[in-house]
């Protein structure tokens, strides 16, 4: 029992201080996309058409000859990046990703602040304290949802929150889906969704659900295997992009979603 004790003593508290102190992200981390608007400027549309042409989920497009890049679908490889022209675009270390709507994914020069995450009606009221989730693989890959299950370990310990995974849509306050919602998949949850009792919220994990990702069939064709996420299905509260979003993206989306404040970068 001694032995029990030392060693506890020992390994000292695991528990990351977030939201207390901003998190401590390795260099490599690849966060939101930043364009940088004097280097922009004085570029034509065809000096992106190398950049366009690389990105595997067509995250990055022209508009009118402006770049718009779509983290809802980005899948954050940072290709475009290395092939942009040079100092052009970039990817930070801004982990505060998450969106209430889903056109606030979507950057472009001068406009690529962090997204707004808007509190549902029930912050700092039912949901402030007891928000418990459902999730839903609706044909992910395993990636987000492994993220999803790092938040439950001594590490983030969402349950210090209030949050935590239920094993039956009855008992949930919200929907986490992850995945693209394919035709086997749809049935199932939308079953999910009628069994969560009313009001309840629906949150997109990852880049296949917010918008299809790298599955999502190209524009101008449909495919019931290769669908667009939850947007078609139902209506998004919250989105989390990312492929995959870091547990830090998750767990900052889901606070600011029911009224806790996350630092700022």
């Amino acid at each position: 029992m001694l032995d029990i004790f030392f060693e506890r003593l020992r390994r000292k508290t695991r528990t990351v201080p977030f939201p207390a102190k901003a998190p401590v992200l390795p260099e490599r981390f690849r966060g939101r996309p930043v364009f940088d608007q004097g280097v922009c400027s004085g570029l034509r549309a065809t000096d992106w058409s190398a950049a366009v042409a690389v990105c595997p989920s067509r995250a990055l497009r022209l508009n009118d000859g402006t770049p718009e890049l779509d983290m809802g679908r980005c899948l954050f490889c940072g290709r475009c990046a290395e092939v942009a022209p040079a100092g052009a675009l970039r990817f930070g270390n801004d982990w505060r990703l998450a969106a209430s709507r889903r056109e606030d994914l979507i950057l472009a020069p001068g406009r690529d602040a962090a997204p707004e995450v808007v509190p549902t009606a029930l912050a700092g009221g039912a949901f402030f304290r007891s928000f418990k989730l459902r999730q839903v693989s609706a044909a992910g890959c395993g990636a987000c949802e492994a993220d999803l299950n790092v938040l439950g370990t001594i590490v983030f310990d969402l349950p210090r929150f209030g949050m935590d995974y239920t094993a039956s849509p009855r008992h949930a306050d919200a929907l986490v889906i992850t995945g693209t919602v394919p035709r086997n998949m749809h049935d199932a949850l939308m079953k999910a969704d009628r069994a969560i009792a009313r009001p309840r919220a629906i949150i997109a994990v990852g880049a296949c659900a917010c918008s299809g990702g790298v599955f999502a069939a190209p524009e101008g064709q449909t495919s019931p295997q290769r669908n667009l996420g939850a947007v078609p299905h139902l209506e998004v509260d919250l989105f989390i992009p990312g492929c995959v979003p870091h547990p830090y993206t998750i767990l900052d989306g889901l606070l600011r979603f029911i009224g806790r404040k996350t630092p700022m970068k």
